[in-house]
């Protein structure tokens, strides 16, 4: 398996709640055509990569607001790496993010005709309408099981204590914005291994995640990615 691409998803499913919708949520733009370039730096400030999305259809189902998002994968060279879609839904001022949606479909097909099986569950993401200082946010988490010729690993991502610390200003390549700080611990279990993190999410009105920093469970900061480009 492509273990390093896997890890890759996984990066990005416990931090890809940076999108939302029209009337439904204040917090995000969602306009067909919108797009969004995040670029992601190691902790020596180095370029690993950027993730570029584009809103590509807004649809009603039922009560609730339903985007689909493309979404590219790039080196830090600029090469492809993957590109996939990913769905959220948005109903009464609550944004959920479904994770089957995030693992990109050429990976999935890939490690089907390998033979493994994989079975995705968990809880959805929460971002509710009404944030402020000092709320206390739903917990996360995900799971991952896969099988492949009687070898099964197990991989699960635990989002907890997630709070709305502050309101500051953040500076990157895209602007000056107006943002709700939101941290959170992540607890990541595989083969064995417990691995502790925790996260520092900065989200603007109408925008979405402008900064995302990732610690290690000492402090020490371990990657960093930031919006360096969008258009509505």
């Amino acid at each position: 398996m492509k273990t390093a691409l896997l890890t890759t998803v996984f990066c990005l499913i416990v931090t890809t709640v940076t999108f939302a919708q029209d009337s439904c949520s204040k917090f995000y733009p969602l306009e067909e055509g919108s797009s969004f370039e995040y670029t992601n730096y190691d902790k020596k400030e180095k370029v690993e990569g950027s993730v570029h999305y584009t809103i590509t259809e807004v649809r009603s189902e039922g009560a609730a607001s339903v985007a689909t998002f493309d979404m590219k994968y790039k080196d830090k060279k600029g090469k492809d790496l993957f590109e996939s879609n990913y769905s959220f839904s948005c109903e009464n001022g609550l944004v959920t993010i479904d994770y089957k949606s995030l693992f990109p479909s050429q990976m999935m097909q890939q490690y089907t005709e390998m033979g493994l099986e994989m079975d995705i569950s968990g809880t959805d993401i929460e971002l509710p309408n009404d944030l402020s200082v000092g709320q206390q946010l739903a917990d996360a988490n995900v799971t991952v099981a896969m099988s492949m010729s009687g070898i099964n690993m197990n991989v699960s991502v635990d989002q907890t204590n997630r709070k709305v610390e502050k309101r500051e200003n953040v500076t990157t390549p895209a602007g000056t914005f107006d943002c709700y700080l939101i941290t959170e611990n992540h607890m990541t279990k595989t083969m064995g291994a417990t691995i502790e993190t925790s996260t520092k999410l900065w989200l603007a009105e109408g925008i979405g995640m402008v900064r995302q920093e990732a610690y290690k469970k000492n402090g020490t900061l371990m990657s960093r990615t930031e919006l360096t480009r969008f258009t509505k």
